[in-house]
């Protein structure tokens, strides 16, 4: 826009809120009815009110900033969101509010759970069913101690039965499922209380809503009186007490405001018309400031088949701020949190970090390539990549939260032990079979193929059924081949030490069969329990896969057999020597002695039912 332009505009902008500010001025103190608070984005309108004697007596607000505040039965309450035209409120409890005994060490808003039950009986709200159905389903993971009863009964009771927790809401009978589960119930009642209460009313139970209708088809304005201990209904229909002056038939400003309004149109038509000139021609400058992942994944692939954004506040919310306690583990470019989405989804959040310089490109590069992968991939062995966030402050990815850990913490956590009992020689070849799977999907039935460089049992996650979900596909490549590249792609080496191919380390070739040698080291590490790479080893065995060969080539792979498994006996034993020698095949040096992942399937098929029949 010009600065002639803008001059002007500015000139009779303001000429024209000279010429009303008096009227307004004099019209608000005239009428003195409800302004906009938040959530409310206009003037409040029946039955809400913040003047006393106005709107419904239920539904008195206090204006403040962030949430304005609503009263229930002695329970005040932040209004945290209320759509137009809907009969639904998102609550949440005041500090102002009893609390519990055992409050959380921050202290502040949203902070503790009430020391009794919230109670709307008596007013036009009730609960939702969807905030009933929530802590219906809620139940303590076992085995977990509750809280201490003899200081914090009301705590405890909580705890047992959440639903308690909002009064007049039942306990649906239905199949509870593992997300209803909770290590923490009543940290999780706090989250569900800082989220908030959806409640709903109905204007149907009261008289002053049928009456109200009544006075607003003859102009009036729904109040009560707020003198008299009844409250009855009263409608204002004064128009010397509601109606600006400016507006009344008499007033001699009538003509300066029509002359006045019908100017003000004609500029914003110019201005308009100017903007959208202006916006049209600076498209390009405009996309230029965007922010730089998201224009360059936009250019990879359409939109429309890129997994949702979210806001970076939305996801801080549902990690706690990214709370310490809510992180469950550490990927190589940042750390992952368990997070509550807004409808209730448990998920894993991956923050990337922005570093610098060499540093920063190389967590960009992993971060969209991760989106660009995941986001043309569905397999039931793979995560599911539910969305992304690209901020300043850092770059988010959100995914299936797999409850039970990675394969690399079963074999070999602090908590390994107890875990490893549960690794039965059957179940490890289910999750063998499982990672083959999900390999032979990625080499065979996505077109170009994908190669995942980086398939480690830290990158193998396992959920409570012993189901398994690949992931971290921050490294992988799509294998798109020239005619003159016979099969491979020319690629720095990247991966983990003791996972990586020598042969692609050697010769900068990429192909799937550097995952067929990735995934022989994890053979290795489910027979033997050992981890891929231990410095407290002889320098000799510090690498597994160097390791076992030499044992499987002298004949003395019992000497590194999981004594587990040596416990199972005889039939486990037999094969597991036949997993071995597909391990063994697996990283062969030359890449074309190794199986593709359909032979691994296959082979791992048979391996499963000479188990079974055992």
């Amino acid at each position: 826009m010009s600065p002639h332009l803008c001059s002007i505009t500015r000139v009779f902008a303001f000429l024209f809120l000279q010429l009303i500010f008096n009227d307004l001025t004099t019209a608000a103190a005239a009428e003195n009815r409800s302004s906009s608070c938040p959530p409310f984005t206009s003037p409040l309108s029946f039955p809400f009110a913040s003047s006393p004697g106005c709107g419904h007596p239920s539904f008195q607000i206090q204006c403040s900033f962030p949430h304005s505040i609503i009263s229930i039965n002695n329970f005040s309450f932040a209004l945290l969101r209320h759509e137009p035209n809907s009969s639904s409120l998102l609550l949440s409890p005041q500090p102002s509010t009893p609390v519990s005994c055992s409050p959380l060490a921050n202290g502040g808003l949203f902070s503790s759970i009430p020391n009794r039950s919230i109670d709307l009986s008596g007013s036009p709200f009730r609960f939702s069913d969807a905030s009933c159905s929530r802590l219906s389903l809620l139940r303590p993971c076992e085995p977990l101690s509750p809280p201490n009863c003899s200081r914090c009964l009301w705590e405890c009771e909580v705890y047992n039965n959440p639903v308690r927790l909002l009064a007049g809401c039942r306990a649906k009978t239905h199949h509870v499922s593992e997300q209803g589960c909770q290590e923490d119930v009543l940290g999780y009642l706090r989250g569900f209380l800082k989220l908030g209460i959806q409640v709903e009313w109905d204007s149907n139970n009261d008289t002053y809503f049928s009456s109200c209708k009544g006075c607003q088809a003859s102009n009036g304005v729904c109040g009560f009186n707020s003198s008299d201990r009844r409250k009855p209904f009263l409608c204002f229909r004064s128009q010397a007490q509601l109606s600006p002056p400016w507006i009344l038939r008499d007033s001699p400003n009538r003509i300066v405001l029509f002359c006045t309004l019908l100017i003000f149109t004609f500029l914003v038509v110019v201005v308009g018309i100017v903007t959208m000139i202006l916006r049209f021609r600076g498209l390009e400058s405009t996309k230029s400031e965007e922010d730089p992942t998201t224009l360059f994944l936009h250019r990879h692939r359409s939109a429309n088949l890129l997994p949702p954004v979210f806001t970076y506040e939305g996801l801080e919310a549902s990690t706690n701020q990214f709370n310490p306690r809510n992180k469950i583990g550490d990927g190589g470019f940042g750390s992952v949190y368990i997070g509550q989405l807004s409808d209730g989804r448990i998920v894993a959040v991956k923050k990337l970090h922005r570093q610098q310089a060499m540093a920063a490109a190389a967590s960009t590069k992993a971060f969209c390539n991760e989106i660009l992968i995941l986001s043309s991939i569905d397999h039931p062995n793979l995560v599911k990549l539910h969305g992304y966030c690209s901020d300043p402050r850092g770059m988010l990815l959100i995914y299936d939260y797999v409850a039970n850990g990675t394969l690399a913490d079963h074999l070999h956590g602090s908590k390994s032990l107890k875990k490893k009992r549960s690794l039965t020689w059957e179940v490890r070849v289910e999750l063998a079979l499982q990672t083959a799977m999900a390999l032979e999907y990625l080499h065979f039935s996505v077109k170009p193929a994908i190669v995942h460089r980086d398939i480690t049992s830290s990158n193998i996650f396992v959920d409570k059924d012993m189901k398994i979900k690949v992931g971290d596909f921050g490294l992988s490549r799509l294998l798109v081949c020239s005619s003159l590249s016979s099969g491979f792609v020319w690629t720095g080496p990247q991966g983990t030490p003791g996972y990586l191919d020598p042969e692609y380390h050697r010769s900068f070739r990429l192909t799937e069969k550097s995952d067929v040698y990735s995934f022989g080291v994890v053979l290795f590490e489910l027979i033997s329990g050992m981890k891929a790479v231990d410095l407290n080893r002889d320098k000799r065995e510090v690498s597994l896969a160097d390791m076992v060969v030499s044992k499987i080539q002298v004949g003395s792979l019992n000497q590194v057999v999981d004594p587990l498994l040596v416990l199972e006996g005889k039939e486990a034993i037999g094969t597991v020597n036949a997993m071995a020698e597909l391990g063994f095949r697996c990283v062969a040096v030359d890449k074309d002695d190794r199986p593709d992942a359909r032979e691994l399937v296959d082979e791992l098929k048979r391996i499963r039912n000479r188990t079974r029949e055992h």
